[in-house]
């Protein structure tokens, strides 16, 4: 046998061999735009924020869930963009291995849409979503045409959502509205109130600090003029 005839043996007999999975991180295609990655952090970021004194719960953001009936990771698994399930160890995890978190599938899912992944999404993962993995809340965004969808699931059934005047969408399992604020999709709070990341927090806590510094300023000024109407009127403004 020829080196050559030996390489396309050993060619063949590779092209043959199916490997598992493996602990993937994501069974999902790689993001189609950056948009879609900072969607995925910022739900990511205000959430663990808004529920930083919990741990009870786990959230992750394309991560591959393994739920086969067979305990066996090379078959029926999926990666949301976005998932949270309650109930459980707030903890790092490779994956969601259904059959070694007590069963437990994820409460609330968000996909976000694209060109190539949108037809499934409303199709095909609604569906499983629906019907195998039983998740009370799901959700789509699509970033650049802005399209956002709910569903609640009701006797086994997923039924659309209503939005709220302000346009937004309840989610039961969270206790928080999903909405669209400056083309993203954010997490508000019952009465209406935008969750912020950390940053907009330490933002909204500086300009409180300058508020205040101002409104020290403005006060003191208003006592200098008041001193020096009184000495003006030969009154010595240290002596009241």
């Amino acid at each position: 046998m020829t080196i050559a005839q030996e390489l396309d043996d050993q060619q063949g007999i590779c092209q043959d061999v199916i490997f598992p999975p493996g602990d993937l991180y994501s069974d999902e295609p790689p993001l189609e735009s950056e948009l879609h990655l900072r969607q995925i952090i910022l739900l990511l970021t205000c959430l663990e924020w808004v529920w930083r004194d919990r741990n009870d719960f786990y959230v992750a953001g394309n991560l591959t869930i393994y739920y086969s009936p067979h305990q066996r990771k090379s078959e029926y698994f999926r990666g949301p963009d976005f998932f949270v399930v309650l109930g459980t160890e707030r903890k790092t995890r490779k994956s969601w291995v259904v059959w070694e978190e007590d069963g437990k599938y994820p409460h609330v899912i968000v996909e976000i849409l694209s060109q190539s992944t949108a037809n499934t999404d409303k199709g095909l993962k609604k569906e499983i979503y629906q019907d195998t993995f039983r998740t009370p809340d799901y959700f789509y965004f699509e970033p650049f045409t802005l399209e956002f969808v709910g569903f609640h699931l009701v006797d086994g059934e997923y039924q659309p959502l209503q939005a709220s005047e302000q346009g937004h969408l309840w989610s039961h399992q969270l206790g928080l509205y999903l909405g669209i604020h400056e083309g993203l999709l954010r997490f508000f709070t019952q009465d209406g109130q935008l969750v912020p990341t950390p940053e907009e927090m330490a933002e909204q806590a500086e300009q409180r600090v300058e508020q205040a510094e101002q409104r020290v300023e403005q006060a003191e000024q208003r006592v200098e003029r008041l001193a020096t109407k009184l000495r003006e009127l030969n009154i010595d403004p240290d002596t009241i």
